[in-house]
């Protein structure tokens, strides 16, 4: 079954609970798999579900049947919706690890001094870790002291209102402290230090439910930059990638951290890219990179689907992207992008190429667009099927970060915090507007920049330079 057409999906989004839910079957677009629940709400394209134990779980629309699609626009025809949900960002690069937000009515185009700065938090610690924001929470990692920890701020306002210690201070000369961003799912947050201290916390309270270390538990080889990897919940198992001889890929229950499998057949050492989860011939895979190659796993077991060789060199970073069995990965480092086709085989190359060198920023795929900046390109868009350069910006902004939100690219650099907006346009760079982020920080280390992504959520977008998170007004009107 083909996932909704994006009008459906932006509709979907707008849904809330039912005033009063109704227990009631639910199964996925394979037909394979069921759950016996009620309909907590839809939010940033995922759907949330109470089980009859209590659980509540969550999973893509795109990953319905067509009959319980159908029954959500009913509701909303009928008039079922209730109050809109709060705005969602539940992980790295978002519900679907794309890095697309599809919320509407933003500022398509910024007054001279910027959007309007709400707040500023001065004691977010010190790191590089993202933005996950649920149920008007932000949830993130900092560094005080010895002792990385999880924190959650109020959206809003910006007040803190927990935190829980996560490991021990990853010490580095780029910076100290996490870099990887929390999982908020089914009223648990998921976080993971960077010496590969994994914990889940209770979302409202911060505390601890369980916690596992992917060296020391795991058997995980720590890297020159530590483990930055979001960690990755599907189903009722959260996925990170410890590396090493016991099993690149793990999987974990959410409920107590038991280890449910390891990819013993596949144990090259981990990178620092953050996996996904996709939909192929009817079946869930799980896509994760590393330094030599690039897999797609079955999330029931860990078996290796398919295997393709990758040339990276020093570190890869950069989040896979998959549209329709193609499966797009770049690394930095003079390495460059490449593209996969699967089938009922081994995966057949489409292009590899040079013209996405992409080093960390991110690279996000808009209609049938790549957009990121490329070492020594620039800030480029590239064709996703083809590979083909469209267009490269060198001198308007050097070396960044990316974000998508309402047919527009937040671009920033990391050298002096310039955030540029540009529209998601095949045409060239077309600029609408320009700011400096104002609170940068002297704790920062001599090597570091300002590598932390930005997010956009609820009308507002969410800054960071290590112990300074800056929220602005980016709605109309």
């Amino acid at each position: 079954m083909k996932p909704p057409s994006l009008a459906v999906l932006l509709f979907l989004t707008a849904l809330a609970a039912p005033t009063t839910a109704e227990v009631r079957v639910w199964k996925d677009a394979s037909g394979l798999h069921e759950v016996k629940a009620e309909l907590v709400g839809v939010a940033g394209g995922m759907v949330s579900l109470r089980t009859e134990d209590g659980r509540t779980i969550q999973l893509p629309l795109a990953r319905l049947s067509k009959e319980d699609q159908t029954i959500l626009r009913a509701s909303a025809a009928t008039g079922g919706g209730g109050p809109a949900s709060a705005p969602s960002w539940p992980q790295w690069r978002g519900p679907n690890r794309d890095d697309r937000s599809t919320e509407t009515g933003l500022l398509k185009e910024w007054p001279a001094e910027g959007p309007t700065r709400l707040w500023v938090n001065e004691d977010a610690g010190l790191g590089y870790s993202g933005f996950a924001i649920e149920g008007g929470v932000l949830y993130t990692l900092g560094l005080w002291e010895d002792d990385e920890k999880l924190i959650a701020l109020d959206a809003t306002t910006g007040k803190k209102l927990w935190d829980t210690k996560v490991g021990g201070r990853l010490r580095n000369n780029w910076g100290d402290g996490p870099r990887s961003t929390p999982t908020v799912s089914g009223g648990l947050v998921f976080a993971l230090g960077g010496n590969g201290d994994l914990v889940c916390a209770d979302a409202k309270t911060g505390k601890k439910v369980w916690d596992k270390s992917l060296t020391t538990d795991l058997g995980g080889v720590i890297q020159s930059w530590g483990y930055t990897e979001s960690p990755l919940v599907e189903g009722d198992m959260v996925i990170v990638t410890p590396g090493g001889s016991k099993g690149t890929i793990a999987a974990l229950s959410v409920k107590n951290g038991a280890v449910k499998w390891q990819t013993k057949d596949y144990t090259e050492n981990a990178q620092y890219s953050s996996a996904i989860a996709i939909d192929h011939g009817g079946k869930r895979q799980v896509v994760q990179l590393v330094m030599n190659s690039f897999v797609g796993v079955a999330p029931s077991d860990g078996k290796v689907l398919w295997k393709a060789e990758f040339p990276g060199r020093t570190a890869v970073i950069p989040t896979p992207i998959h549209r329709d069995g193609l499966v797009y990965v770049a690394a930095g480092y003079g390495v460059g992008c490449k593209m996969i086709k699967l089938g009922s085989g081994e995966p057949e190359t489409v292009y590899e190429n040079k013209t996405m060198v992409n080093h960390h920023g991110g690279v996000i795929l808009v209609g049938d667009y790549l957009y990121g900046h490329s070492d020594g390109g620039g800030w480029t868009c590239q064709d996703f099927e083809t590979g083909v350069e469209k267009w490269a910006e060198r001198s308007k902004l050097r070396k960044g970060c990316i974000a998508y939100a309402d047919g527009m690219l937040y671009c920033m650099g990391e050298d002096d915090g310039t955030v540029v907006l540009i529209e998601a346009s095949p045409d060239g760079w077309k600029e609408h507007g320009r700011f400096k982020l104002e609170k940068q920080s002297s704790q920062r280390a001599a090597q570091g920049r300002i590598w932390t992504h930005p997010v956009i959520c609820g009308g507002k977008l969410y800054l960071r330079d290590q112990e300074f998170i800056s929220c602005y007004d980016v709605k109309k009107g």
